[in-house]
Order: structure tokens, then sequence, then C-alpha cells
């Protein structure tokens, strides 16, 4: 009798172990900067706040610095259900939407604020809402930054100063043609790739907000960081949106709520701490230059919005310059 006593709460243990298993829902969330990068503190507040409000119920395990992959990769495999939440570069996602290049147009944005009302609006959920077709579940927009250009000729000043540097680019549109009309060799390569390439001269520069600099350590191989805030850049949180309809409803709504603050979060850190990384930048032996003449450039690469408009018609351009 104690024997199918035992072997009778056995099965209950191990049934109700089964059903906590199949409760809980595991996610991978991949990101290509080093750890300590902020996007690697967005990832960790996702993570800690999600599964301590969920009971438990969602965990997330996090995979930096590339580990599955270049953004590319990363993109592929959240769309097909390998990664589940992705956070990468917007201009990664452009070419699914390509209407979503606007937010990349050199000196789209005059300020955080206009970027922030915009993709947090109306317009950017509308773009978030054309991302669900092409298999990724929009979350948010955190902060990458202004770009801003590094190189080991000189400090950039005016467009002068941009002829003839081998520019790294990323896959952006805009960003190269706004390169090439300042005369520059625009070279797309892989960030992961970056560092190498630049210090072994097969690029003489690049452009990049002041955290990814930092924290891909840029200064090692680059003497000069010109403040030229050429155009904001936007990073994209998404999940695989099979993985986000399997939640419960209350566990949809709760992700949505920790990614809002985890974005919130991480752009108030960028921020605080941009001063705080232009002066360790600059303790390291690199060239902080301040000094640019914006209107120069805004006139020179204005033809950039008008390539764009000519092939993705004018409609959110409009709708972002009207507000």
């Amino acid at each position: 009798m104690k024997t199918i006593f035992r072997t009778t709460a056995l099965v209950a243990a191990l049934s109700l172990a089964g059903m906590a298993a199949e409760a809980q829902t595991a996610l991978r969330l991949a990101h290509a900067a080093p750890e300590s990068d902020l996007q690697q503190s967005l990832a960790l507040f996702f993570k800690e706040q999600l599964e301590e409000r969920s009971g438990g119920e969602i965990t997330v395990t996090i995979f930096p610095q590339g580990q599955l992959g270049n953004d590319a990769a990363m993109v592929d495999g959240t769309r097909s259900g390998i990664i589940d939440v992705v956070m990468t570069g917007l201009n990664n996602m452009t070419g699914l939407v390509p209407e979503a290049g606007a937010f990349e147009l050199p000196f789209m944005f005059p300020s955080r604020a206009d970027a922030y009302a915009v993709l947090d609006g109306e317009i950017g959920q509308g773009i978030s809402a054309e991302f669900t077709a092409h298999g990724l579940q929009m979350l948010g927009y955190p902060e990458n930054g202004y770009r801003n250009m590094t190189n080991n000729r000189g400090p950039i000043t005016t467009p002068a100063d941009v002829a003839g540097l081998r520019m790294r680019v990323n896959n952006s549109k805009a960003l190269s043609d706004m390169f090439q009309l300042l005369g520059a060799t625009p070279q797309q390569l892989p960030v992961a790739e970056l560092y190498t390439a630049l210090e072994t001269g097969v690029v003489d520069a690049q452009d990049h907000p002041i955290g990814i600099v930092q924290s891909f350590k840029y200064d090692e191989v680059q003497d000069y960081l010109s403040l030229t805030q050429h155009a904001y850049s936007a990073l994209a949180l998404a999940m695989n949106p099979n993985k986000f309809n399997g939640l419960s409803e209350e566990q949809q709504a709760l992700v949505m709520e920790v990614a809002a603050e985890a974005v919130a979060m991480q752009r108030e850190l960028a921020q605080e701490r941009e001063e705080e990384m232009l002066a360790d930048l600059a303790s390291k032996g690199m060239q902080i230059n301040r000094d640019v003449d914006s209107a120069a450039f805004q006139e020179v690469v204005r033809p950039v919005w008008d390539n764009f408009i000519a092939e993705n018609g004018d409609a959110i351009v409009t709708a972002i310059t009207s507000r």
C-alpha cells in the first residue's frame, strides 16, 4: 500500500512539474553590442523585470556581442523563430519596410525629443505595424543615438574635410548616399569586422553614436571624433510574432510594458552618460571636435532626402516634418 501511495505521489509530482515546465516560457534575446554597452543594460533590465513580474513564468537568456550571428543573421533568426527577441540597429530592418528608412535620413531629427515623439507616436507605431507582416513584432525603439564621425586624418569641421576618406558605412542607403555626396568612399562592413578594418587600414573612418565608439573601443584605432550629429540612429527591439502570440494576453501586455520601460530607462542613461563617455574617450587620447558647420553639411546632403522621396514617396517625410 505504501508503495502505491509513493508511486501515486511521484506521478502527481511529475505531472505538476510537467505543467510548470509547460507554463514557463523561455526567451532568447540577442544583440551585437559588448556587455559594457547600454544595449546590455537594457537587456538586463528587460530580463530582470520580466522574470520578476511574471513570477518566473517567463525567463530570458541574453546572448550579447553577436554570439548568435551578425545583425542580418539575428534578424533572420528572429523572423524564423530561432531567436525570440532581437535588438539591432533599425537600419538592419529597413530592407523589409523601406519607409522606415526615413528615420535614418541625415538631419531628420533636430533633437532627441523630436525623435522620441515620432518613434513612440502614431508615425512610429504605423511603421511598427508594417513589420508584423514580415515576421517581426516590434516592442520599441531604444536609443542608439546621434551618429558622429571618427577618422585618423584630422578634425571634421566642414563637408570638405570628409572628401577622400575611406568611410565604413552600415547598410543604410541614406548614409551611403550621404557620404558619396561628401566625397568619401563608402565601404559597407558589418560592425563585427569594423575594429580590425580600422586597425589594418581597410577603412580609415567610420560613423557611430558615442556609446558605440566607447564600447567597441574605437578610440584605440581612431584619433579624432567630430560631433557632426549628422543622423539620429534608432535601435529596434523586436520579437518573433509566433512566440509573442503564444503568450497569454496578460503576458503579452507585460512584455510590452516592460519593453517600454526598458527603452525609457536606456534612453535616459544614454543622455546622462554622454558627456562622461566623451570625457573617457578624451582621457584615452581621442581628440574631440565640437566645432562643426552643421548648416553646410545639411545643404550638401539635402539630395539624400530627394532620392528617398523619389523611391518611397513623400508621405512619411511630410508626416514627420509637418508635426
